[in-house]
């Protein structure tokens, strides 16, 4: 069993994890930057280690350091979270090298999941469906134009080693192609230091749903159903639900099959998500699967009564699968909204700053996974998410409801969020009624915008 975590992460995701160790005996080192040297995951761990400046690029991206402090600190794991490094194969393969148990799967695995041509590659071999696209990744904008012609357009344009909506641009007509090709491009480049791109027809208002799935490493895999991720802006989610309200067992058995297939093709161990664009038609595309934790886990969590967060460490510890697929029953309805330090009201600006004061919701059926405290500071240096307030009940109706309480009692004092927001949103007749595809945001903020409610 794996004795010492190092957690190569901050916020939230960090404090979750040094949590699950507490209740496990496994002790925790936390690692901060020099921005996040009052966070509160540094305080909670048993040990801290100051990794170098604010910027992510010297902290929270900085390998060698990382690894020097697991060393260092005699941990024999990392936990990598989510964003930051937890789907960098390379920072997966230094830990191989150095004989620490990287927590997620191989590097190989992830590079290969990681590169979204040869993730394709894999699930048109697999008989897995997607989306007619690009067989290889493309670097010339006249080659790729003439590979949309083929697929037919509206296309979307992708970083091959892209993700959280960066270096993705759609194009409807050839006309306008070849310049959003190159936006994208360039994108890419600066994001990820990689012009690659691959392109695929673009599914208008599909609905966002992933699977969860666990695999270990003696080949058993199962899924713990579906999150319907719909409500994004900018390929950024903002609420997250499960089950949703438009997949019947029918349908959610079809591709949870879909999504074991998926990940037993890539050899997968560990956590992960299969992520699919679903039509009203109930056809269904894989549009890529991600390596790790996801933001939106507890949701799962609640309607499954796994926890996540200690699979993926007993998995890591060479242990079998603590589930079977017949053991996973999927109970209730659970909603998850992000709470960010950001202004609805000028573009969902960030709004860094210290909290003078705050006050929580608990209660029955009510989580609340942050790293914020009244005094502490959100740093400007990283993403604005502040808080995730996660809520469960026996049915979809009575978790509208009971988020709408919750929203309605958070205090947050000192800095902007999007409470309000995401309060107006449970109270709208078209969330209520559940039919929610990926346009929705792009409809509400435009009657927003000509109510002036908003923005």
């Amino acid at each position: 069993m794996i004795r010492k975590i190092l957690i190569a992460n901050r916020g939230e995701i960090a404090i979750r994890i040094i949590r699950a160790c507490r209740e496990m005996g496994i002790e925790t080192v936390a690692v901060y930057s020099e921005a996040d040297r009052d966070a509160l995951h540094a305080q909670l761990a048993d040990e801290a280690v100051c990794i170098g400046p604010a910027t992510a690029k010297d902290s929270y991206l900085n390998m060698e350091q990382i690894i020097s402090a697991t060393i260092l600190t005699g941990a024999d794991a990392v936990h990598p979270g989510y964003g930051f490094l937890s789907e960098n194969s390379r920072f997966a393969e230094h830990c191989e090298a150095c004989n620490i148990t990287f927590i997620g799967p191989d590097s190989k695995t992830m590079a290969k999941l990681g590169n979204k041509a040869m993730a394709r590659k894999t699930m048109v071999e697999a008989g897995v469906p997607v989306i007619p696209g690009s067989d290889e990744s493309i670097t010339d904008s006249k080659q790729a134009l003439a590979v949309a012609k083929e697929i037919g357009f509206p296309v979307i344009i992708k970083a091959v080693l892209g993700g959280g909506g960066k270096g993705m641009r759609v194009a409807h007509f050839a006309e306008e192609f070849e310049k959003e090709f190159l936006t994208a491009q360039k994108e890419s480049s600066q994001a990820f230091g990689d012009n690659h791109m691959y392109l695929e027809h673009y599914v208008e208002n599909p609905h966002h749903i992933e699977f969860q799935i666990l695999a270990d490493h003696y080949g058993n895999v199962i899924h713990l159903g579906e999150r319907d991720c719909s409500i994004q802006r900018n390929h950024q989610k903002m609420i997250e639900e499960s089950p949703s309200s438009i997949i019947d067992d029918k349908l959610r058995k079809k591709m949870g099959k879909a999504a074991v297939k998926a990940a037993k093709a890539a050899g997968y161990t560990n956590a992960g998500t299969i992520e699919f664009l679903l039509e009203d038609n109930e056809n269904f595309y894989f549009m890529e699967m991600n390596t790790r934790i996801q933001v939106e886990h507890p949701v799962t969590e609640w309607v499954t009564g796994v926890d996540l967060i200690k699979e993926q460490i007993r998995i890591a510890s060479g242990r079998h699968l603590s589930y079977t697929q017949n053991d996973v029953q999927m109970t209730g309805h659970a909603i998850e909204c992000r709470i960010n330090a950001e202004d609805p009201k000028h573009n969902f600006h960030p709004c860094p700053g210290k909290i003078t004061d705050m006050y929580l919701p608990g209660g029955k059926g009510i989580r609340l996974d942050s790293a914020i405290y009244s005094g502490c500071t959100v740093s400007p240096y990283y993403d604005s998410m502040i808080a995730k307030l996660i809520v469960f009940a026996k049915n979809r109706k009575e978790a509208i409801a009971k988020m709408h309480s919750a929203l309605g009692e958070v205090i947050i004092e000192g800095v902007t969020t999007n409470i309000d927001f995401l309060y107006d949103i449970m109270e709208r007749d078209d969330y209520q009624e559940g039919d929610i595809t990926i346009s929705y945001m792009d409809q509400v903020m435009k009657e927003m915008q000509e109510e002036r409610k908003w923005i």
